[in-house]
């Protein structure tokens, strides 16, 4: 047998089989153990599961964050472009703010005014209730555009580079795959199978990293590492014959060609936009901790949950390593012509890593991570789909309903996001290299949501009326700059009268362009706020923090919670420094 072969042998087809009957079993096992501890399931228990522990919380929301984007998308973006998007992957430090300001404020709102279950649920108390049929509009949208159809052309180039499969059969075979895992299992089923693939996922990507650079270095990890940033170098030449490198986050020089996609620290900012809408606001991450109250205190509940963001916020720091680094390792391999490894597509540079340098066998226990974090990502969204539409449309119109038809209908709106998701793919193929494509759409959304997230919360004064205007004008320019995209880069397209005299708005810094987008807005909440009925004593009070609640949440952390966060924000910090 070659243990060293570059290829699948009979070995890892084995290894995959069984281990993915393994995994089956283990989810369906914890699934009806939870069942009988029920006593029966409702929707809610379908939709969010129960309270879990905060080391498996914190594997949810890394396991929810990590998907085939990443796989395929980051890392070919790594062996592109080097560490510049890194920005959107070392927000660990995010993830704390969702932990120690948005956890207890939300579990605040739930003793004040019962229940919240899904983000439009805040929307409409503190605004209006279209204001948070709006917001589960443009979360659908955005599960569309940037996470189901990215997902599955992802999924489908790395089934095509790991197991040789055609891209339409992984890509529809994954959102097969899942789709029944998501309709058989729900959260219950999700959580299980986050806890069971993230270590499998960590220790194969550090495992392809390993070797990955003791193969570009001789046989010394250290020496692939010097290699591969002496490689990076001599990369990313301007028209002026300069090598400004892909081995820094910052690009300040107008002459250097990564300056449009990352113009210097505007790219920081940008980055921290599309963190917060995503870490603190969107459904797919906060319903890792929505669901954690189960007849226990306050104090009990949001020290669960902080510790559950916590643990992500470390997590959190792993995918540069795990798959961008790997990247550019790859690039540096295929540079080498007596290394063996070829690489054509950028976008397969982590597959081929895969085959290259792990040796049989381990690579059929790899893979059954990789596919189970595929699953499991895009379960996580499947699963907030079904959330979205049922708690914010299907239930407030049919009141009454049984439990068993609340989940069937979850399932239903399931079905019809994946299909979209699928007929969207065609076009976003035109739009330009995916990593660039995904932060691009969400570039778009982040403003709007950002704005009424965050006025909400810090002032009293912004009105009901105007966190309405601010979410539709929001989106509704997002998605004209989305449509101008789509126009602009058709063959073809010549700027001409009208097209020529607003090329400032579509051509832009698309980084620069969210930026003032989200300026735009809350200035418009303010002027709006200036004309229209203030917030009711109701709402303001909801988002006042007694002394009473300070008080519980002063008792739900202690010293090492301090610690750990301080921990996270240094590790961020050392990248930042070291890859500035």
């Amino acid at each position: 047998m070659n243990w060293n072969s570059h290829e699948f042998i009979w070995l890892d087809w084995l290894i995959i089989v069984v281990g993915i009957l393994a995994v089956t079993w283990a989810v369906w096992r914890s699934i009806q153990k939870d069942k009988r501890l029920q006593q029966g399931a409702s929707s809610e228990d379908y939709l969010f599961g129960k309270g879990e522990p905060w080391y498996i919380i914190g594997a949810a929301i890394f396991a929810a964050n990590i998907g085939s984007e990443h796989l395929v998308g980051l890392a070919g973006t790594g062996a592109k472009s080097g560490v510049g998007m890194a920005h959107w992957e070392m927000q660990g430090w995010m993830i704390l703010i969702l932990g120690w300001l948005f956890v207890p404020f939300y579990q605040l709102m739930n003793n004040k005014m019962g229940k919240i279950i899904t983000m439009p649920d805040f929307l409409k108390y503190r605004y209006t209730p279209a204001t948070g049929s709006w917001l589960s509009i443009i979360t659908l949208i955005a599960y569309v555009l940037t996470k189901v159809s990215v997902t599955a052309f992802t999924g489908g180039i790395f089934m095509e580079s790991l197991l040789g499969l055609p891209f339409w059969y992984g890509a529809i075979g994954l959102i097969v795959l899942t789709g029944i895992f998501t309709v058989l299992g729900g959260m219950k089923g999700v959580m299980t199978l986050s806890a069971i693939q993230t270590p499998i996922l960590i220790i194969g990507s550090f495992l392809v990293l390993f070797l990955g650079l003791s193969a570009l270095g001789g046989g010394s990890i250290p020496d692939g590492w010097a290699a591969m940033i002496e490689y990076s170098k001599t990369l990313n030449v301007g028209a002026d014959g300069v090598a400004y490198g892909t081995n820094h986050m910052f690009h300040f020089s107008t002459g250097d060609p990564m300056y449009d996609d990352y113009p210097g620290f505007w790219v920081f900012i940008g980055a921290s936009i599309i963190g917060f809408w995503y870490w603190c606001t969107d459904q797919h991450i906060v319903q890792r901790v929505l669901g954690q109250q189960k007849g226990e205190s306050n104090e009990v509940v949001m020290k669960r949950a902080r510790r559950g963001t916590i643990a992500a916020g470390y997590f959190k720091l792993l995918p540069v390593f795990m798959f961008l680094i790997p990247g550019m390792v790859a690039a540096a391999l295929a540079a080498r012509p007596d290394s063996g490894f070829t690489l054509e597509n950028p976008d397969t540079a982590f597959g081929a890593m895969v085959k290259f340098v792990l040796p049989a066998g381990v690579k059929g226990i790899v893979t059954i991570g990789f596919i189970s974090a595929l699953v499991a990502s895009l379960a996580a969204f499947f699963n907030s789909c079904a959330t979205l539409f049922t708690e914010d449309f299907y239930k407030p119109m049919f009141k009454n309903k049984s439990e068993a038809t609340y989940v069937l209908v979850g399932r239903v709106a399931t079905i019809v996001v994946v299909i979209l998701g699928i007929v969207w793919i065609p076009i976003m193929m035109s739009l330009g290299s995916l990593y660039d494509y995904l932060q691009g759409i969400q570039s778009l959304l982040a403003p709007a949501m950002v704005a009424v997230f965050a006025l909400g919360i810090f002032s009293k004064r912004i009105t009901p009326k105007a966190g309405e205007v601010g979410m539709i004008v929001g989106f509704l320019l997002g998605m004209v700059r989305l449509l101008t995209n789509i126009l602009t880069t058709s063959d073809g397209f010549v700027a001409t009268g009208f097209w020529e005299q607003t090329s400032w708005f579509w051509e832009t810094n698309w980084l620069i362009f969210e930026i003032w987008l989200l300026v735009f807005i809350m200035l418009l909440m303010v002027v709006v706020s200036f004309f229209t009925a203030k917030p009711t004593a109701q709402q303001i009070e909801a988002i006042t923090f007694t002394d009473d609640y300070k008080k519980q949440i002063g008792r739900s952390w202690d010293k090492w919670d301090v610690a750990a966060s301080l921990g996270v924000v240094i590790c961020c910090g050392l990248f930042y420094w070291y890859f500035w």
